[in-house]
């Protein structure tokens, strides 16, 4: 397993200087969290691309509310709105070498698998990955937030992509092990104030995954 961050947990910082700390923190890998349609766009990504080196930028994800949602209208002038914005992301993952997209909006309509499967070829003529949090299924990966990890590690043995955890938990490795998990553990929370918290954080995880190897 590979220990990491979401820069979702240094939102506090502006996005590139979040960046700037992943290396520092001693993430091994990375997921980078675009806050705003100015961030969007790949001439962002070209601009702070380089603040990553070092870490592995494995996922990209963006604030959920801005245009997932419009990827499910009825309308086709409002999808392709969303395809718009989607198709800026995806660039942008390409240039931050990320293989995975973690979609948070799952909205309840009843074309919405044709959509997802719709959004998923999108996402594969970028060679990016479709990451859906909580959900796994065969041509699906599944992005696993920690607090709901007992309700999913069965369903989505073999899908999971990444584990998302709020704190230092070592007891989780153990499951996740027995899940057949050898993906990324990122940590993603909003409580952090110092680096230096989260720098110790990551090694906590770092001596607990070892542990279980």
């Amino acid at each position: 397993m590979k220990i990491g961050i979401s820069t979702a947990s240094l939102t506090r910082l502006e996005t590139e200087d979040a960046l700037s700390l992943l290396k520092e923190v001693g993430a091994e890998t990375a997921e980078v969290y675009l806050k705003t349609f100015y961030e969007y766009r790949p001439e962002f990504a070209k601009k702070y691309l380089e603040r990553t080196a070092g870490v592995e930028v494995n996922f990209i994800r963006v604030n959920s509310q801005n245009f997932e949602p419009q990827l499910f209208s009825s309308s086709r002038r409002v999808r392709g709105d969303g395809f718009y914005w989607l198709d800026q992301v995806l660039r942008s993952a390409q240039l931050f070498g990320a293989k995975n997209y973690v979609f948070q909006c799952l909205a309840k309509t009843d074309d919405s698998a044709e959509r997802l499967r719709e959004i998923a070829d999108f996402c594969a003529r970028y060679g990016v990955n479709l990451c859906i949090e909580h959900v796994g299924c065969p041509q699906l990966s599944g992005g696993l937030v920690l607090k709901r990890i007992h309700a999913y590690l069965q369903d989505m043995h073999g899908t999971i992509a990444a584990v998302s955890v709020s704190k230092a938990d070592k007891k989780i490795f153990s499951q996740l092990k027995e899940a057949g998990f050898d993906g990324a553990v990122l940590i993603e929370t909003a409580n952090f104030q110092e680096v230096e918290e989260l720098k110790k954080s990551v090694q906590f995880l770092k001596e607990a995954s070892c542990k279980e190897n």
